[in-house]
């Protein structure tokens, strides 16, 4: 019988191990067990209860370093009570004339529909949800918790409605406040394709077949006008500036295009603006009902494209 050939690593474990008195024997495989390692010493457990958190030393990491006790160093920190949390609800709920018919009907050993009442806390229950008060202050209170918390990390509306819809029932205001946080807005995720390969603006065969459109606002007033429309012909660069106030609509800006524009050089074929879909779908319908050229303005395309060239 020979031995077997031990590799660098095994050989390193055995000569480490033989510095120990153990012996290996064989047993059934039916008598193996989870083990638990801290339930083989017996100075883990001295007496129960707080022994073994002593004995862990990660419980007892160093929050504040030893320079950081200056009185210039310390900060005041705020610690909130979730017990005045639920007394601040209980008494919303109270001056809600709907909840405290409902709450008056439970003191009387009536039931309502859908309505329960939590017995440990008083809580009023709504389909098992807390029912919370429409009251900006506790609201935001239990946003808080559940949403600016660092173990919670700013999560989307989906998220943060799972953690707050086990206990409270608010939907509408989780998602106009996870709208609205900043942090949020800087770390989610992008779901969207992949952009695109820039395309050029094409490039006009004649004068004033393609537009550009931009505005110059907050001017000094000058006349009663604060506003200017620029409007460059791409092909020869030709530059119009209209005078105008902020406040302009669409059919305003429709009729000033038609005196400006249509009526001395005719109809275009493309108007490039950075203005949104909302100037588009109102700007275009207007200025083809004003011009009373419907069937030749069908031709017309407003397209929301940036022009470096305009700005």
């Amino acid at each position: 019988m020979s031995s077997k050939v031990l590799t660098f690593h095994q050989d390193r474990l055995a000569e480490f191990l033989s510095e120990f008195p153990f012996s290996i024997t064989y047993g059934p495989s039916h008598l193996a067990t989870l083990l638990d390692a801290l339930s083989h010493w017996e100075n883990v457990y001295l007496e129960r209860g707080e022994d073994f958190i002593r004995k862990n030393q990660m419980n007892f990491q160093q929050l504040i370093k030893q320079d950081e006790f200056q009185p210039s160093r310390l900060f005041a920190v705020k610690v909130e009570c979730f017990s005045n949390l639920i007394e601040s609800i209980q008494k919303e709920l109270w001056q809600d004339p709907q909840y405290r018919s409902i709450l008056q009907k439970f003191g009387k050993g009536k039931s309502a529909q859908d309505y329960s009442l939590k017995t440990s806390s008083q809580l009023l229950l709504f389909k098992d949800l807390v029912v919370v008060p429409v009251d900006p202050t506790i609201q935001l209170r239990i946003l808080q918790k559940h949403h600016d918390s660092p173990l919670a990390g700013h999560p989307g509306q989906e998220k943060t409605l799972k953690l707050v819809k086990w206990d409270f029932h608010m939907t509408q205001f989780i998602n106009s406040y996870v709208s609205s946080c900043q942090q949020f807005s800087r770390n989610k995720n992008t779901h969207h394709k992949k952009f695109g390969l820039p395309k050029p603006l094409p490039i006009p065969n004649g004068p004033w077949i393609f537009l550009s459109m931009d505005f110059i606002t907050q001017l000094p007033l000058s006349n009663s006008f604060d506003s200017i429309p620029a409007i460059v012909e791409r092909f020869s660069k030709m530059e119009v500036f209209i005078p105008t106030m902020s406040s302009i609509t669409s059919l305003d800006l429709a009729h000033l295009f038609i005196k400006n524009i249509f009526s001395k050089h005719g109809l275009s074929s493309r108007i490039f603006s950075d203005r949104g879909s909302l100037f588009v779908s109102f700007f275009g319908p207007i200025f083809v009902s004003s011009s009373r050229f419907q069937e030749i303005c069908q031709l017309l395309t407003i397209q929301k494209l940036m022009d470096r060239q305009r700005e």
